[in-house]
């Protein structure tokens, strides 16, 4: 068939050639040539397709449904059709080069009935010199945007539509389907993992949990558009678009730029230069139409950025998906299940040789779907990463990795289940090499990493913890069996023979930090239980470090010695205080904290080591609105800040989004003097009525992840 030259025949001219296929008619041939002279989609959000397809929300002309499931358009003839005599057919196209047996030239046939997850049409209504038909697709085909033609069979040969971007659809895979493999059958889970395009990503501390909302905005203008080309910049080949396994793996490693130009460049160091701040994005709409727009990475992002744009991706496509936030997440550079913490002779941390880290926390996807590839009872869930930590198959992606087969340590199904296992589970090995060159273990923590796992609840902005769905209870039987089946295929714990582990059992040491705001003072207690019968003297080191979320020191702030007598049978408690004058002109994003108590019982030689995390409480930004809040009607929304520090805050840049309600609006101020409030108000139009909400952030270099949100309910005009 030559596609170049599609044509039709109209009225005016029914005797030109086409494509060389037919002579002219003769002139004694009283045969009426059969004709399509329009196709109606029924694509508005309110007809029936878009309405039965759950993508009425779509801002797009063009028909979007669902794999799998029917729709209906109309074919208007110039007379009427007869079924008997009158055959016609319908082609779907995707791509440059059609071809039938890879899926993207589809010749649907009109039969009388429509099997379940098959290519078909049937005609269910006649009227006039119109039909209606049902159109069933493949619940396997292709996720895409294809060019539909109509085809006519006359006595001089084939008749075909010329191309139409009117009538172009797009289909998506179907979680309302069955034989769809992202099949999800919890109507409210669909709602909230498809359906719902804000969303909440928690990050933090595991001792001071926080959360921002985050607007996915998969369904905003051009956002489908852009989804669809991160497959061509990817590029997977369009036959491989109907599986979601292919599509979370290309679709990682295009999230970030780090080895193929992808959509977001990321920056752990604090300087943000040619670029916006990680902490000021609102959602993830702007970066994706920059980078549709633009083709180059947009900067920059941290975990939850990738997270937050990955799930537009998924929820886009139609695959279900969540973020996911692990805290105390481990970065294991070689998925040894160990994370190895070297320490001097005086018992603090060796920066130079401790190469692995504790993120804070660390934010990733899950994607549901089924698992053909893999033996019966690994689908459900797969974790999925955009951000670029270590490489796989020798580009920087993680995923999809079964969290079943994450809880149960069988990690040698692909794909990176090593890698995730050990984020979630590693121990931590603090570990003191003797002059004499043997290593002292010193002390295991088996708790400390894959503390809480969690994701934002079904239908609520409450928390939900998923941590039993990737670790059973620590220090269960079933927890060992899961470790000792990782090791045995192949993920190896590195006790080392010539390591001594003998920990100090008589004495507990733990700290305590006090809840601090940004610009105040705080303090540490630090508390000893001496459960022996032993008079005991123990030098205890206590270090104050700023840190990135990712675990990374930038500098040590706070260093504080003292000496410490623990008298038998007893607790003995003391206090570090923590100035604001020593913090504040170190301080990174987050305002994150890393303390680490460590002390020596000088009579035995042993040592107790303990770190934890902290994070300021930061000021938040408080949204209202003014007059009434109905669809198609101006409005107004504020946004207040008092800022908290004793300095003038520099270039301060507001952003205020909410889908449905406004498009993302940014303003800067030059300055904002100490204990001074900014108002600043915005006009809008809401476009749809429902239950929207309002996310704002405020950003500078002196104060970032300021964030603020309002529920507000849009009336019906």
């Amino acid at each position: 068939m030559c596609w170049m030259s599609e044509t039709t025949s109209t009225k005016k001219d029914k005797k030109h050639p086409l494509n060389g296929r037919r002579a002219l008619p003769s002139n004694n041939s009283n045969a009426e040539e059969n004709e399509v002279l329009d196709i109606y989609m029924f694509k508005e959000p309110h007809e029936i397709n878009k309405q039965q397809h759950h993508t009425d929300k779509y801002y797009s002309p063009k028909l979007v449904v669902r794999r799998g499931q029917p729709f209906q358009i109309q074919i208007d003839f110039n007379r009427p059709y007869k079924p008997g005599t009158d055959k016609f057919w319908l082609e779907y196209l995707i791509g440059r080069y059609p071809q039938q047996n890879k899926g993207t030239y589809i010749p649907v046939l009109v039969g009388d009935e429509l099997k379940p997850g098959d290519w078909g049409a049937k005609v269910t209504h006649k009227e006039n010199n119109s039909i209606r038909l049902s159109i069933m697709s493949s619940a396997t085909c292709i996720a895409g945007k294809f060019r539909l033609y109509v085809a006519v069979w006359t006595p001089f040969g084939i008749l075909r539509t010329q191309r139409n971007s009117e009538t172009d659809t797009y289909i998506l895979f179907n979680p309302w389907c069955q034989q769809d493999s992202v099949f999800l059958d919890d109507e409210k889970e669909r709602e909230e993992f498809v359906l719902n395009d804000v969303g909440v990503i928690f990050h933090g501390d595991i001792n001071d949990i926080k959360l921002r909302s985050w607007s996915y905005g998969q369904f905003e203008e051009n956002v489908l558009d852009a989804c669809l080309f991160l497959m061509d910049k990817a590029e997977l080949e369009l036959s491989g678009r109907g599986n979601p396994i292919k599509i979370c793996r290309v679709a990682s490693a295009v999230i970030n730029s780090r080895d193929d130009s992808g959509v977001i460049a990321g920056s752990w160091d604090n300087t943000y230069t040619y670029g916006v701040a990680p902490s000021a994005w609102t959602g993830s709409v702007d970066i994706l139409l920059e980078y549709y727009s633009s083709k180059q990475p947009v900067r920059y992002g941290q975990c939850w950025v990738f997270a937050g744009v990955f799930n537009t991706f998924l929820r886009c496509l139609g695959i279900p998906a969540r973020v996911i936030t692990n805290y105390s997440s481990a970065h294991d550079n070689n998925a040894n299940l160990q994370l190895d913490f070297f320490l001097d002779e005086e018992g603090k941390v060796d920066t130079k040789t401790t190469k692995d880290s504790v993120w804070n926390y660390h934010c990733w996807n899950e994607a549901w779907m089924s698992r053909p590839d893999l033996p019966v009872g690994f689908g459900g869930w797969q974790v999925v990463d955009g951000t670029p930590q270590e490489t796989s198959d020798g580009m920087y992606r993680c995923g999809p990795a079964s969290v079943q087969a994450i809880k149960h340590g069988h990690v040698c199904f692909q794909f990176d289940a090593p890698f995730v296992f050990a984020e979630v589970n590693s121990d931590i090995v603090y570990s003191r090499r003797e002059k004499n060159g043997a290593q002292m273990i010193e002390k295991i923590d088996m708790t400390h990493v894959g503390k809480l796992i969690v994701t934002k609840e079904i239908g609520g902005d409450g928390m939900m913890d998923v941590t039993e769905e990737y670790k059973f209870q620590e220090g269960s039987d079933e927890e060992r069996l899961a470790l000792e089946t990782a090791v045995m295929y192949g993920v190896k714990k590195q006790i080392t023979q010539d390591t001594v582990y003998q920990p100090q059992t008589d004495v507990d040491m733990d700290f305590h930090v006090q809840k601090a705001i940004l610009g105040s003072d705080f303090k540490v207690t630090i508390t000893f239980k001496n459960k022996s019968q032993n008079r005991y003297s123990a030098a205890t080191y206590l270090s104050g470090n700023i840190v990135f979320y990712t675990g990374v020191v930038k500098s040590e702030f706070k260093k504080h010695s003292v000496s410490v007598t623990l008298e038998p049978s007893s607790s003995s408690t003391f206090d570090v205080v923590i100035k604001s004058s020593e913090y504040l002109s170190e301080l990174l994003d987050q305002a994150s904290f890393h303390f680490f108590v460590t002390a020596r019982i000088n009579e035995t030689g042993k040592i107790l080591a303990l770190q934890k995390a902290t994070v300021l409480e930061i000021p938040t930004l408080h949204i209202k609105t003014q007059g009434e809040a109905v669809a198609g009607r101006e409005m107004s929304v504020i946004v207040e800040f008092t800022n908290p520090l004793k300095q003038t805050l520099e270039n301060v840049t507001l952003h205020l989004e909410g889908p449905s309600v406004l498009r993302t609006v940014k303003k800067i101020f030059r300055q904002i003097p100490a204990n001074s409030t900014l108002t600043w108000e915005v006009k809008c139009t809401p476009k749809r009525p429902g239950l929207r909400k309002l996310i704002a952030s405020l950003n500078c270099d002196a104060l970032r992840h300021v964030y603020g949100e309002l529920n507000v309910q849009i009336q019906k005009l």
